[in-house]
């Protein structure tokens, strides 16, 4: 028996948001404040999107052993375990050992979670359903973000304030470690069992045909190219610039507060990057993605300038930050616009689910390799020197989509 969407679709996209936004942002800064290297850092928690990257391979596993519904509430559960070990073991002489361990376990859980989630908005809501809820899941999903970014850290970054940062960020993985358990055994009641519905369900078990069918899309060489370069500055300016602007002046960064940080990046950063992206998405859908994919790609890659001038010269000032960081990721969530619809295009046909799958793989690999090499290049550098390479790498993104338009307008 199937729930009613709303008792389901909220929380389900608030709990998948909640785990990517540890791994990816809230663990570097966790990572940072314990003292540890910007290269290491960078390098441990680039290897964490390799979960991401398999999903396709792991994809049809998870199909075959039990339902969509088990995974969620497994995934949840465990998510919380692993999230109450960080929180255990900060104070332990091993903490490095046991907090890379246990988000590499949040990291794997997460995508599992995310396989399975998806997999249950397919089989529990009909095509015009799903249409329906779409913007309710993207809408929650950022409020994840927002509520990490933002709410966590702004907390935390009070409380070391008071009891230091080991009791600060106990208090922080504990909370959310409750939340993720209380997601795990709510939805036991409120998801509904399913049965798989669709076609493609079945069809996505033979791996071997549905990945020779991705791999003999006609253009699919400068399709990958786009999908690995776009993002080529971001995947490393993304890793980089919550550490710079937490290192010391005396090191060459900001030196802001975690609850600067918090309120700066995590939530007025957060917010115009949710703006950009729905602005995105409007402009696209009313004239088309060729007229505004350049557009778009110099709206992502442009105002990384800022974080080279606020480097250069150590601005101080808080509301010149905000008002950088946040042009900065309004940027980036307009420019990220046309890669997601870019990704729908490449992924249109019968396996069009599958394929779109696989395309995020390739999305993660694009993120994934810079973001391990970024940390070491930012120590080579320097910060100023690092945004500067950062611009630099803005060539090739370019590249790649002006040849993906030419590509569109002789189609």
């Amino acid at each position: 028996m199937n729930r009613k969407p709303i008792h389901w679709v909220p929380t389900l996209y608030l709990a998948e948001g909640i785990p990517y936004t540890i791994v990816n942002i809230l663990s570097v800064i966790f990572l940072k404040l314990k003292g540890l290297d910007n290269d290491m850092i960078a390098l441990y928690t680039g290897w964490m999107n390799l979960p991401w990257l398999i999903k396709p391979i792991w994809s049809p596993v998870v199909e075959m052993l039990r339902t969509s519904k088990f995974w969620v509430v497994l995934c949840q559960i465990v998510m919380g375990g692993a999230l109450a070990s960080i929180g255990l073991t900060i104070e332990a002489d091993s903490w490095l050992t046991c907090c890379i361990t246990a988000l590499w376990l949040l990291a794997f859980m997460s995508a599992t979670h995310d396989i399975a989630a998806d997999g249950y908005y397919i089989e529990a809501l009909s095509q015009e359903q799903q249409s329906a809820w779409v913007g309710i899941r993207s809408t929650f999903y950022k409020i994840a973000m927002l509520l990490c970014q933002g709410g966590i850290v702004t907390m935390a970054g009070y409380l070391e304030t008071v009891y230091g940062v080991d009791a600060a960020w106990k208090i922080a993985f504990g909370g959310l470690a409750v939340m993720m358990a209380a997601f795990g055994f709510y939805h036991i009641m409120a998801m509904g069992n399913t049965g798989r519905q669709t076609q493609e369900h079945q069809e996505k078990r033979s791996l071997g045909k549905l990945i020779k069918s991705y791999f003999c899309k006609d253009g699919i060489g400068l399709m990958l190219a786009f999908l690995l370069l776009y993002r080529l500055g971001e995947s490393q300016l993304s890793k980089i610039s919550q550490l710079f602007m937490l290192d010391s002046v005396e090191k060459g960064g900001l030196g802001l507060s975690t609850a600067n940080l918090g309120v700066i990046s995590g939530t007025f950063g957060l917010i115009a990057m949710s703006v950009g992206g729905i602005l995105g998405g409007l402009v696209i859908s009313r004239q088309g993605l060729r007229k505004w994919l350049i557009p778009m790609i110099l709206a992502l890659n442009i105002p990384d300038v800022f974080y080279a001038i606020m480097s250069a010269y150590q601005i101080q000032n808080l509301p010149a930050i905000t008002a950088m960081v946040s042009v900065e990721q309004f940027g980036y969530g307009f420019g990220f616009a046309a890669y997601s619809v870019y990704m729908l295009k490449m992924s249109q046909g019968q396996y069009n689910t599958a394929h779109y799958s696989i395309s995020t793989a390739f999305m993660a690999l694009g993120m994934m390799l810079p973001g391990m090499l970024s940390g070491f290049i930012q120590q080579a550098l320097g910060y100023t020197g690092f945004f500067v390479w950062v611009l630099i790498c803005c060539v090739p993104s370019v590249a790649v989509a002006v040849m993906a338009k030419a590509r569109m307008e002789k189609q």
